[in-house]
């Protein structure tokens, strides 16, 4: 039975990429565990989203962002999109993605396109263009999304994550046991990893 790991994101998260760089790093041998990433928007219409040029941005990146990004090795920059972008539209995107099997891949171009190359991650032409990037044909998806085909089930995915406690990104689980809520220590997500293996391998 494989292993599962489930994150809940926000793609304006910086910190939702730190995240990923540290699972790949660690999960890159590991051939069973499947990683499901769920939605949780830190702002959610009409909450005012958060701006470049005011001092709350560029000061986390100064203090937190940027010093945790340099140890970890990782290319990650403060998009100059003001203000930053809603994102339900792009996780509405994400179940058109599961659909066709790359979840993963486009929860990961999504990041990537916002914070390495400074893309509006709320237009819909910008999503079309990340998921033709991974495989996905670029016109259904956008037919998709301007239908809002997935919105309501991007709704009860929100409203899951709330009722579960989540209150921050990222939040991690591995087999439905939270390990933490921000960037994963590698050991503390080595041991959770290999904690269920060891269990598989009493009861089997």
């Amino acid at each position: 039975m494989a292993t599962t790991v489930d994150i809940y994101s926000d793609y304006v998260c910086p910190f939702c990429l730190l995240a990923e760089e540290v699972l790949t790093a660690e999960l890159k041998d590991r051939r069973d565990v499947k990683v499901r990433w769920h939605p949780f928007e830190l702002r959610q219409y009409p909450t005012p989203t958060l701006r470049t040029e005011d001092e709350y941005l560029p000061r986390v990146w100064k203090s937190s962002v940027y010093p945790m990004a340099a140890r970890l090795g990782v290319d990650i920059k403060l998009p100059n999109i003001s203000p930053q972008p809603y994102t339900h539209t792009a996780f509405e995107g994400s179940f058109f993605a599961a659909e066709h099997d790359r979840a993963n891949e486009y929860n990961v171009a999504v990041l990537r396109a916002f914070f390495q190359q400074e893309r509006d991650i709320g237009n819909v032409d910008v999503l079309a263009d990340v998921a033709a990037g991974v495989g996905l044909d670029r016109e259904e998806f956008r037919q998709a999304l301007i239908d809002r085909k997935y919105r309501q089930a991007e709704k009860h995915a929100v409203q899951h994550a709330s009722e579960l406690g989540i209150t921050s990104v990222p939040t991690i689980f591995v087999n439905g046991r939270m390990i933490c809520s921000g960037v994963p220590n590698r050991d503390t997500l080595r041991r959770a990893l290999d904690s269920t293996t060891s269990s598989r391998e009493v009861g089997s």
